[in-house]
């Protein structure tokens, strides 16, 4: 039976990847034997994990087969980067761009040379004074024109992201790396009547009539989740869907203040807030609520949204964005009720799947066409049943826990096979930290009594 180390952060962490890879945990369990090693101080040891600290030592004793890496664009993640080149292994890519998380993890750090370094590794063909802007602050949506993810992909056994189209692009990108393109599992499947259930449960919480057509946006309510302009077509919509709700699920960040937005559009009275909902059960229930659910984000690290999959599974029709890593989604544009780009030529050919399972918006026509959008689905309740049993196939073929499962046991074994890169890294990144313990012991005429650690 294989011996995997899995690096990732787990529940009770709240983030996607870690609810992806509990999912992924339980459902190979039974053909590898798995140690999941966490960032320790931010899970307390959750059952079932160890402290990445104790990888290096129980690596030297019995060798792992594997290294895994779950790699996100989030903090969450930092603790796994020293391994992650030192001993290389499968990373797998939810975000397509890590330059947010790996920037502020060594700015932070007042490791200045060594941000300057990767970026120069990573966009050579940049001008490396580009670097200069992140270090005197300039952050934040500067960081997606550089993703930062070339070192990563290049000192990798195998690299995994979700999606095909998001595949070809790292690969031309990094034309000496391995990519391949795996599915992404997430969601709770409902049947009719257990949707009906758990609608009319989470619709009595909230105080929300069972008659009433509802929007509903799920996860961070921020505003790259496009709030605001949820909002002012959502004030623009009612006038077309009398008594329409407007259900807002997840925590709101402490820079935005949504409560006042609310009230400014004089939407108090039929937009409710949750808050962060703690609950899988209770979030699936909220879900459930809506009649079209709108997830959207702008700007986007390339990332696939994990509360979109779990609408999804519900059977819900979804407005999206139309991102560039999402081509092979199957959507209609609300301009002209027509199949989007590719997704057009897909119909044509009559290619399986290529029944539109959402409605995704030009980024640069928003405020228009998710007008058009909410307009349509609140008042066409044929067309949302049709995307919603799309949706629902879709998530069945693409995005089922079974499905991500099937193409992990694939990849891993692909990945067992295959020979560590023999490339050159910057130095700080495959340090093992021989010289700073020769440093310190050498006013003391002292020499290293471990000699430098080797993977």
């Amino acid at each position: 039976m294989p011996r995997l180390a899995w690096f990732s952060p787990m529940p009770p962490v709240a983030t996607g990847v870690a609810a992806c890879s509990a999912d992924l945990v339980a459902a190979l369990r039974g053909e590898h034997e798995i140690d999941i090693f966490v960032d320790e101080p931010v899970v307390r040891m959750a059952p079932g994990t160890r402290s990445a600290h104790d990888f290096v030592w129980r690596h030297r004793q019995q060798p792992y087969d594997l290294t895994v890496y779950q790699v996100g664009n989030s903090s969450h993640h930092d603790y796994l980067w020293p391994y992650l080149f030192r001993y290389p292994g499968l990373t797998v890519l939810h975000d397509a761009h890590l330059h947010h998380a790996r920037a502020a993890s060594l700015l932070r750090r007042l490791r200045t040379e060594d941000y300057r370094t990767e970026f120069a590794w990573n966009h050579p063909d940049e001008n490396p004074d580009t670097a200069e802007l992140a270090v005197a602050g300039f952050d934040n949506h500067l960081y997606y024109v550089w993703p930062m993810t070339r070192l990563v992909a290049r000192a990798s056994k195998l690299v995994a992201v979700h999606g095909p189209t998001l595949a070809a692009r790292l690969q031309a990108d990094v034309p000496d790396a391995a990519v391949v393109s795996i599915r992404l599992g997430q969601g709770t499947p409902l049947s009719i009547a257990e949707a009906g259930v758990a609608s009319r449960r989470a619709r009595a919480r909230y105080g929300i009539p069972a008659d009433t057509i509802v929007f509903g946006c799920y996860g961070g309510l921020s505003p790259d989740k496009r709030i605001p302009q949820v909002l002012a077509a959502f004030a623009a919509t009612r006038a077309y869907v009398p008594g329409a709700h407007l259900l807002l699920v997840g925590a709101v960040p402490e820079h935005y203040d949504l409560l006042s937005d609310i009230s400014r559009l004089g939407l108090t009275a039929c937009v409710t807030v949750t808050g962060y909902v703690a609950s899988d059960e209770a979030f699936t229930d909220c879900i459930a609520a809506c009649d079209v659910a709108l997830n959207l984000r702008w700007p986007t690290a390339r990332e696939i949204s994990g509360p979109w999959l779990r609408c999804l599974a519900a059977g819900k029709p979804t407005v999206i964005v139309d991102l560039a890593h999402l081509t092979d989604v199957p959507t209609i544009d609300p301009r002209t009720w027509r199949p989007n780009g590719v997704s057009a030529a897909r119909s044509v050919s009559g290619a399986i799947g290529a029944t539109p399972c959402a409605v995704a918006i030009d980024i640069l026509d928003e405020d228009h066409s998710l007008r058009l959008a909410m307009r349509r689905l609140g008042t066409d309740e044929v067309l949302r049943a049709s995307l919603g049993r799309s949706a629902r196939a879709r998530w069945d073929q693409m995005h089922s826990i079974a499905a991500m499962a099937t193409d992990y046991r694939t990849l891993i074994a692909d990945a067992i096979e295959r020979r560590a890169p023999a490339i050159a890294l910057p130095a700080h990144l495959v340090d093992d930290g021989g010289s700073t313990l020769a440093r310190v012991l050498e006013p003391f005429g002292l020499a290293s009594p471990l000699g430098p650690l080797r993977p």
